[in-house]
């Protein structure tokens, strides 16, 4: 089918209401439109050299718990959590009661994809992972009720009400079905698409079928990163695009509601490509300027510290890089070392100006990385 050709699926009369069918996808594709062929092309080449990046960072798998806390904070805020980054990385006392639920929900997110991410090694990308994803994703937070890891058996909405809905996915009989018909699609060699613009359709679509009572948006978006990586599109899973969807959240809703309503799936592909080539030229950015600041602070600031004391030092250091937010007791832990030790690495690494205290606490005091925390904000404006 040519992609100009495209219809999204039809309205069904319910009791009292409609909801929408949308058309299989799991069929052959013709996509010839030169600016999306252009654009694929781009986001290609920046993936690819996000994947030279990667590659040359030291300890990657230590930055990449950063990926994982800015996913898990972005794609949590688009469903209206106001978690941030710097939050993701405290402990569950460190977090007032008034935010923990949406501190448990990040908590969820990150666990979720980490499992996720492991999953790809026991089985490929499909049902059964993205349904064990979901109940990881729902434990213990607000949902939790909504049969995590289950597709759903009754109707739900996207809206104050059903009547009233901004809009109805399909009928709860329809799931099944559809959600086989999106797994065949994913690993059809025979359906010629390049691999972003397959994920860009195959995201759409769970999306419209919400397959879940809950956490359809944040296992959708979760989905895109595990195609790549299931695709070895990229080497390690540094791009994640729930950053670009919620600073462009409005046209990102309004994209997906035009293919429903308008079958215009060729501006949401455009919409897509560009984002993961934006997203992929600003991580490869904050790979770059991780390296710089890295190679900074052990040229200039770890000789500073005593032979005695070198080597809780740069072990101190490594962690900061996964871990950007920690108190005394968390370096007394990941040292090994008493609490007038730990408190005197820490007052170190504050007068070299790696760490800087935040809380203004005589008690319980944390301390952020802020160098690097700023640098992934950044790219978050």
């Amino acid at each position: 089918m040519n992609l100009a050709d495209y219809r999204s699926g039809r309205h069904e009369a319910q009791f009292e209401y409609q909801s929408f069918l949308p058309e299989p996808i799991h069929h052959a594709w013709i996509v010839s439109d030169p600016q999306i062929l252009t654009l694929n092309s781009e986001a290609d080449r920046r993936l690819g050299e996000l994947n030279a990046f990667a590659q040359l960072v030291p300890d990657i798998d230590f930055f990449i718990s950063m990926y994982v806390a800015k996913e898990a904070t972005q794609s949590s805020r688009i469903e209206g959590t106001q978690t941030n980054i710097e939050d993701a990385f405290k402990a569950a006392e460190d977090i007032s009661p008034e935010e923990r639920d949406d501190w448990n929900e990040v908590q969820n997110y990150i666990r979720a994809i980490n499992h996720a991410i492991s999953g790809l090694e026991r089985m490929p990308l499909c049902n059964r992972l993205l349904r064990e994803t979901h109940e990881v994703l729902m434990q213990g937070v607000r949902g939790e009720t909504k049969r995590p890891g289950e597709f759903r058996i009754s109707q739900n909405w996207i809206g104050v009400s059903l009547k009233n809905a901004v809009f109805v996915p399909p009928h709860h009989d329809h799931v099944p079905a559809l959600m086989g018909d999106l797994e065949k699609f994913l690993h059809d060699d025979a359906v010629m698409l390049p691999p972003l613009i397959k994920i860009a359709i195959a995201h759409y679509q769970i999306e419209t079928i919400h397959p879940f009572l809950d956490g359809n948006g944040r296992l959708g978006r979760l989905m895109i990163s595990l195609y790549l990586a299931s695709e070895k599109l990229l080497v390690k899973p540094a791009l994640y695009l729930s950053d670009y969807f919620e600073r462009n959240k409005t046209s990102y809703i309004d994209h997906l509601m035009a293919v429903r309503q308008g079958n215009h799936m060729r501006a949401w592909l455009i919409f897509f490509l560009h984002g993961v080539a934006e997203t992929a030229r600003a991580s490869a950015e904050v790979f770059k300027a991780i390296l710089a600041l890295k190679e900074r602070i052990e040229r200039e600031l770890m000789p500073r510290f005593s032979q005695r004391r070198q080597d809780n030092a740069h072990k101190f250091m490594r962690q900061l890089y996964a871990r950007p937010v920690i108190g005394i007791k968390g370096v007394q832990t990941l040292l090994g070392t008493s609490t007038n030790t730990a408190a005197s690495m820490i007052d170190d690494f504050v007068l070299h100006g790696i760490l800087t205290e935040v809380t203004g606490q005589r008690r319980n005091r944390l301390f952020f990385f802020e160098q690097y925390i700023d640098m992934f904000h950044r790219r978050s404006e």
